[in-house]
């Protein structure tokens, strides 16, 4: 897959592109990406088409929290069959597109677009004034297709990126994965902690999220790590270890079962796919281990009730 990030620089032939947010890149979306996809067939560049920076962040003075960071969704796209991701830059210029230059100048000029594919709510261009009937009224002047899909639903729920970031504060971890179509994850470089858990025959992988990734409540999560492709079955603390010295940033620490190799440096992934309790401060380290062993014996039970 070709990432194009940052810039406007870019000239492509042919292509078919679905247009969106996709922040947590749901079940939503890919109904999107596999219509678009499916347009390979017919010779098409398969694109999709977002911005580097989440609109809310721009102008607003509270950031933006993504269920996935940029770095996570480049991931989960690299083999999903798009041929072409754009995170367009999001500008004060990009802002002030009128829909109809967004669509002559980026559309068909930088995209040579041919299908275009998105939500039957989709909006564009300054201050949102492009919809689904603007670009249909603009098909045979610029010679492209609208497909307009209908929205996924969940338990009679329209399934949408806010619902999802909703399931995900409240810790209901079974609810967020049911909407995404696969488990929420957190990508990171595993970092050095403080090593108690190796003292005690627990080692654990530490990641450092990014300050606008949006996690569930602080506590404990049965999870999966993926290291180098292979799925490990573990036990995850989201929090600051209050018992071991209270960190002063929120971190990510997996002990994943029968595992003892030293991930330093490594980029791994931790699958959540239940929320066990909230993180406690306990009076000894004693009583931390024997908290930590019922804790793994849930995630066990979890995977082979």
């Amino acid at each position: 897959m070709e990432y194009v990030a940052g810039n406007t620089d870019f000239m492509l032939r042919n292509t078919a592109v679905t247009l969106g947010k996709f922040d947590g890149i749901h079940l939503g979306h890919q109904k999107l990406l596999d219509l678009v996809i499916s347009y390979k067939q017919q010779g098409l560049t398969a694109v999709m088409f977002s911005f580097l920076m989440h609109p809310g962040n721009l102008f607003e003075d509270k950031e933006f929290e993504l269920i996935y960071t940029e770095e996570e969704k480049v991931a989960k796209l690299s083999h999903s069959g798009i041929d072409v991701l754009i995170s367009y830059p999001f500008t004060e210029e990009t802002r002030a597109l009128e829909p109809e230059e967004f669509i002559s100048e980026i559309l068909v000029k930088k995209l040579d677009v041919k299908v275009i594919v998105v939500g039957k709510d989709f909006r564009f261009g300054y201050q949102a004034k492009g919809d689904v009937e603007f670009l249909k009224q603009r098909e045979q002047t610029y010679g492209y297709k609208v497909i307009d899909c209908d929205k996924n639903t969940w338990k009679n729920e329209v399934i949408s990126s806010s619902s999802i970031r909703k399931a995900l504060r409240q810790g209901d971890i079974e609810s967020a994965n049911a909407m995404l179509g696969r488990p929420y994850t957190i990508r990171g470089e595993v970092m050095h902690g403080r090593r108690i858990g190796r003292t005690i025959g627990m080692p654990t992988t530490n990641l450092i999220p990014s300050s606008i990734k949006l996690l569930p409540p602080c506590g404990v999560y049965v999870s999966k790590t993926l290291v180098d492709g292979k799925h490990h079955n573990s036990v995850t603390n989201i929090g600051y270890k209050p018992t071991v010295g209270e960190e002063e940033y929120i971190g990510v620490e997996t002990f994943i079962f029968d595992f003892d190799t030293d991930l330093y440096g490594e980029m791994i992934e931790v699958e959540l796919f239940y929320y066990i309790r909230p993180e406690l401060k306990f009076g000894s380290i004693e009583e931390l281990i024997i908290k930590m062993r019922e804790d793994i014996i849930f995630a066990k039970n979890y995977f082979n009730p």
